[in-house]
């Protein structure tokens, strides 16, 4: 049985670009990294311990293994305690960001990557 989300595969057309956004943007950390002759992959989170990851794998690469496999992106749903403080962190950075939306579930705002990727961040108390 299932019991966790472990880690989410996002396409990208740069990979380092991707992990300079991830963790200069967002203060992801580099969690692990790995580069042999098929493929290189760079795991990222939050923090360590943060139970789920976002792994970046070169999307042609992918394409050329593993054709059939949706390169889309993830709707990916982040949560945050200080919804305010991050929207005003990552403007500063120059992240492309949208407005703040009320929800009947809360506050939430997108924001985009570098390769115009979108992803929310939902505000929880």
């Amino acid at each position: 049985m299932i019991n966790k989300l472990g880690q989410v595969m996002l396409y990208v057309n740069n990979q380092d670009q991707a992990v300079q956004f991830w963790t200069e943007k967002l203060s992801f950390r580099v969690i692990s990294e790995e580069n042999n002759e098929h493929m290189r992959w760079i795991e990222v989170a939050p923090a360590k311990e943060a139970g789920s990851s976002i792994v970046l794998h070169d999307k042609d690469t992918v394409a050329k293994m593993s054709a059939g496999v949706n390169l889309g992106t993830p709707s990916l749903m982040f949560f945050t305690e200080e919804l305010e403080a991050l929207y005003r962190d990552l403007t500063d950075k120059q992240v492309t960001v949208g407005e703040i939306v009320e929800l009947p579930t809360g506050r939430v705002f997108n924001f985009a990557d570098d390769e115009g990727n979108y992803f929310a961040v939902m505000e929880t108390k």
